[in-house]
């Protein structure tokens, strides 16, 4: 990175933090809302103003049970990752070279009759932060030295420190949060925050179809779960191109939704048999799969791309006896730490296994580009959202998955504190 002026802006001396409240988990279900101190920012970091904040499957998850999979909570964590805002703060490298980006448009504005500083700023060539810029935040911190990092692999960084997943303390459900300048990404007019706030899940569909599955168009996508990750899945497959998209669920309801928002077809498993072990069960429900939806096992019209998002055990099974011969698997959903799978398929039809974590490098950007472009619509998917002083009635209808009303929940936004 080619060094910048130390001149410009210093940080705003009328900034005034308000106060700082955060809803903060003790234990399972035992929260409560405390003050937080406002956050320092360093050089680098920028501070935000928590706008929204989406509930995600693992801060249930550690709601109803103080636990994720295999990590537990230590000590009390205020919750959320899943977030947009504004900025309120940059630090003093940030400050200077949003100043040389400034000054870099003004001239191009001035050499450009009828050209305006606004119109320039897209061709400075410099991503600069400003004061009030709206953003979505990516909320995992690495060490940027280790050999994943450097290898363009950082979701992976052993020293990953992620909002809300412990050994980390510090979620976004609070009022203001800071984060290294580029984890946050500009917003453009045409997307409102709530969903900048959904930029979170939406990358991991991403990552999950686009830069681990590697979908080309054309592609026939086969998306286990029709959960918030599953949904959002099928609408980055529509959204690049797929040519067929299969979304599979047990609810009939929620595959009545992705039939409305993203799938081409839909498909709820037939029941497992007395004494039918589970690989059996899910060689027959792949059969099965294939022969209602009308897809052949290999060749043209066959399943390219699997994802998982369920983590379910006879989903993967089933996962991997659907797609083709060659095909690829990518598993991004949680279950059981340790399951079976059809081995001699996997190596005998040279099926390509992945594991799809979290996000990595260029997907926030594609799927806000998406979003921004209208080939993945947001707005279907949000069903709740609730003031910040409510936030545990938030938490309880996403456990339950539906409200008192019988409304089943998708994704649910809470608003940051007034």
């Amino acid at each position: 990175m080619s060094s910048l002026p130390a001149e410009g802006p210093p940080n705003p001396p009328d900034f005034k933090a308000k106060d700082n409240p955060a809803f903060i988990l003790h234990g399972a279900l035992k929260t409560g809302f405390e003050e937080q101190p406002v956050p320092e920012v360093g050089p680098d970091e920028v501070l935000v103003e928590v706008k929204k904040t989406g509930i995600c499957g693992s801060d249930v998850h550690f709601y109803n049970t103080g636990k994720m999979g295999l990590v537990s909570l230590l000590e009390p964590m205020c919750l959320g990752h899943e977030s947009s805002g504004y900025i309120v703060q940059l630090g003093s490298n940030v400050a200077a070279q949003a100043a040389a980006a400034d000054r870099l448009a003004k001239r191009l504005a001035s050499e450009n009759e009828g050209a305006d500083k606004g119109s320039v700023r897209g061709v400075v060539g410099k991503r600069a932060l400003n004061l009030g810029d709206r953003v979505a935040m990516e909320p995992g911190v690495t060490c940027r030295m280790c050999v994943d990092c450097r290898g363009g692999k950082y979701q992976i960084c052993e020293h990953m420190v992620f909002a809300a997943y412990p050994p980390s303390r510090g979620g976004t459900l609070q009022r203001y949060y800071k984060l290294p300048a580029d984890l946050v990404y500009p917003l453009p007019d045409s997307v409102d925050l709530v969903y900048g706030a959904m930029m979170e899940p939406l990358s991991v569909a991403v990552h999950a179809v686009a830069t681990t599955g590697g979908m080309r168009t054309g592609w026939n996508v086969l998306v286990t779960g029709a959960g918030p990750v599953g949904l959002l899945a099928m609408a980055v497959a529509k959204g690049l191109g797929a040519g067929r998209v299969i979304g599979v669920d047990i609810n009939q309801e929620r595959l009545n939704f992705a039939k409305s928002y993203a799938a081409t077809d839909t498909y709820i498993p037939i029941k497992q048999e007395a004494n039918e072990s589970r690989p059996e069960y899910s060689l027959r429900v792949a059969a099965d799969l294939l022969l209602s939806c009308g897809i052949p096992e290999r060749g043209p019209g066959s399943i390219d791309l699997v994802v998982d998002a369920t983590g379910a055990e006879v989903c993967i099974q089933m996962g991997l006896n659907a797609v083709r011969p060659g095909g690829i698997y990518v598993q991004t959903g949680f279950g059981p730490p340790d399951v079976q799978i059809p081995m001699f398929r996997v190596v005998t039809n040279e099926i390509t296994l992945k594991g799809g974590w979290r996000y990595g490098n260029g997907d926030y950007p594609l799927a806000i580009d998406l979003v921004a472009r209208g080939l993945v619509d947001l707005k279907p998917l949000l069903t709740h959202t609730f003031k910040f002083k409510d936030a545990l009635d938030a938490f309880e209808i996403t456990k339950k998955g539906k409200d008192k009303d019988g409304k089943f929940v998708i994704k649910c936004v809470i608003d940051g504190p007034e």
